[in-house]
Parts: C-alpha cells; structure tokens; sequence
C-alpha cells in the first residue's frame, strides 16, 4: 500500500483502488478526504477531526464511511439521520475490515495534558498488521509493527518520552507526525535527537517525509 503524510497527524492509504484517510484535522491538507473511501478518526479533537467538514463529506460521497470512538461519531452524525449508519463506532480490541483495509483498534486514552485535564478517550490504529497510528497517546501494540508513525510535538509529550516510546514500540522504522505546532527549527532539532545525533532509538530507523509526499509500506 502506499501511504501519504497530509499535513499534521493526518495520513492517507491508498491501496488496490481503495482509499482510508486517518485525523483530516484542523492542520490537515484542505484536500485530505478527496476521494476517500474510509475514515478513521483517533479522538474529538480539532487538530484530528472537523466534525461538520467529516458530515459533509458523507453528504457529498454516498459510498464514504466512519469509524471513530463514540463522542467522534456523536458529534460526526449530528442531526443528520442520513449519514448515521455510515458512522461507525469503535473500542480498543474492535478488528474491522475497512474499504479492503485489516484495522486493529489500540489503546483506550488520550496521553494526560495536566491533572486538572480530564482525559478523553483516544484510540489508535495499526493498518494490515503494519503501520501504526497511535493518534493523541504512547500505546505500545501487541505485535511487531514496520511503521510507526510517531507524534513528536504537542502539549502533552516530551521529546525524551518520544525517544523511549520508539525505543519500546521496536519497529522497523518511524516517521514523525503531529508536528503542526513547530517552527521548522523545531522540526530540525527533534529530527536530530531521534536521528543519528541523537541518544539512539533501539533499532528503529527515523525519517522524516514531506508532507504530500508518498511511499509504499506492508
């Protein structure tokens, strides 16, 4: 399959004509859900999901579907009865067959932000048994995974705690993602700790990819 980074934490799968896009969020490409067959979405916040952008693109695709935790599909569907069986609600453990796409549901909560910030629910997504989406928190999945795409920059993470989270996921490679919030020297020093003039990530090869730009993974 072959995989594009759009912009933040969204990405996109496209394989044997099919296409799945994960967080078309707030930071995302504009063109994101162009064409998609599927969505997954990690958890409610902006920066992965415009409920109201996600609903009228179900209007506008008849054959588009989903799948999202319960407060996602809630907000998603709206008053819109419609698109309501085309969104989908899922939970940790859930497997799911999407638009030709083997989904694992992991994880259960979003990484905490500060003790006075309740913790919402969050879910990531490992792809035909390779890549995976860890959405807003450090979930380590059974399993040996080829990609990790990585969250490096946000409120609630650390860079050493990105370091160890490779370090314990053990895949073949990572790319980082949720890094909408950096200047591009921040880009260039995150890039360095978890690359070569870093403290090393176990294994793990790093590269950063262009947004927009695409490669094939599984």
């Amino acid at each position: 399959m072959d995989l594009t980074l759009l912009g933040h934490s969204c990405v996109r799968f496209d394989k044997d004509g099919s296409r799945l896009v994960i967080d078309p969020g707030a930071f995302s490409a504009t063109d994101a859900l162009e064409g998609a067959d599927a969505v997954l979405v990690t958890h409610e916040h902006v920066d992965h999901v415009v409920p109201d952008e996600l609903r009228a693109a179900l209007v506008g695709r008849a054959a588009l579907e989903v799948w999202a935790p319960e407060a996602v599909a809630t907000a998603v569907t709206g008053d819109d009865d419609a698109v309501a069986s085309r969104v989908h609600t899922v939970s940790p453990g859930d497997h799911l067959d999407v638009a030709g796409f083997s989904v694992d549901v992991v994880g259960e909560k979003h990484a905490v932000i500060h003790a006075d910030v309740p913790q919402i629910t969050n879910v990531g997504y490992v792809v035909d048994g390779a890549v995976l989406h860890p959405g807003d928190a450090l979930t380590v999945p059974d399993g040996e995974i080829e990609l990790l795409l990585v969250p490096i920059a946000a409120p609630w993470v650390k860079a050493g705690e990105v370091i160890d989270y490779v370090r314990s996921v053990r895949a073949t490679r990572a790319v980082p993602i949720h890094d909408a919030i950096l200047a591009d020297s921040g880009r260039m020093l995150l890039d360095n700790l978890l690359g070569g003039r870093g403290p090393g990530t176990g294994g793990t090869e790093y590269a950063r990819v262009a947004r927009g730009e695409s490669f094939s993974v599984g």
